[in-house]
């Protein structure tokens, strides 16, 4: 058999099983370790349900529209519904970086 039949038929038997599927391997526990740190790092909705009734500022930052002096209305699972002037909006708590009540 010729050396460059060889190449042909083994090099990308080689590549596969020696390169790309470890590498798959890799890209997989990191997603898994990274979906642990995310899930062990969620915030509690026990401080943002205190703020109910509140009218305050909401800071998004650059996730979205930042709210000034808005009503906190309700708070279900990771999302909290507001109201301004008869608007009412959805936020999603995970992307919310600042809440300032106004007295």
């Amino acid at each position: 058999m010729d050396i460059s039949v060889w190449i042909a038929i083994y090099l990308p038997i080689f590549v596969i099983l020696f390169i790309l599927l470890p590498e798959e391997g890799k890209r997989q526990f990191m997603r898994k370790l990274i979906k642990r740190k995310r899930g062990e790092d969620k915030m509690s909705n026990n401080l943002i349900i205190s703020f109910i009734g509140e009218t305050c500022n909401i800071s998004c930052g650059t996730y979205g529209i930042n709210y000034k002096k808005v009503k906190v209305v309700e708070v279900v699972d990771n999302w909290m519904k507001i109201e301004k002037k008869n608007e009412i909006n959805l936020v999603n708590i995970d992307f919310i970086q600042n809440i300032k009540i106004i007295k």
